[in-house]
């Protein structure tokens, strides 16, 4: 991650005295040092620094975090959390990798969005329509028929 390739954009970097608020879009690598409120969007790669600070929603293809998120991440590929990473929201990626000593509040899925049989099993098995068990006696007929 973060390695240049020829025909990269240049890398955007919001430093530790710079605050964002709003929605930040970039196409190319984005650094956060300071402040953002809002959301985060680059279709590349996202680092955020140790003492960045980011209440916004993010997205973005890879991403490396080391300081404080709150709000949602979803990232495509690989999403790295260091030692000091303090994550207060939900997280979507493919690859996850979490330092011994970062913190994670909040759901976290990883992988692929392929189900497993289980999950197939069970969405085909809720999909049924329930049907009613058929009548034994004669007395019970009776009732079932005057219900109806």
């Amino acid at each position: 991650m973060f390695k240049k390739e020829e025909g990269d954009s240049i890398e955007t970097v919001i430093g530790p005295s710079v605050r964002v608020e709003g929605n930040f879009v970039a196409n190319g690598d984005v650094v956060v040092e300071g402040i953002v409120s809002g959301s985060i969007k680059t279709e590349k790669n996202l680092r955020i620094g140790p003492n960045a600070k980011v209440f916004a929603k993010i997205s973005a293809a890879n991403a490396l975090i080391a300081g404080e998120v709150q709000g949602n991440i979803r990232v495509k590929e690989s999403l790295e959390l260091t030692n000091s990473a303090k994550i207060f929201g939900d997280v979507k990626t493919n690859v996850l990798s979490v330092a011994s000593g970062a913190i994670l509040h909040g759901k976290c899925s990883a992988g692929s969005d392929k189900k497993s049989k289980f999950e197939k099993l069970d969405e085909v098995q809720n999909s049924k329509p329930k049907t009613s068990a058929p009548v034994k006696n004669a007395k019970a007929q009776g009732l079932a028929e005057k219900v109806k």
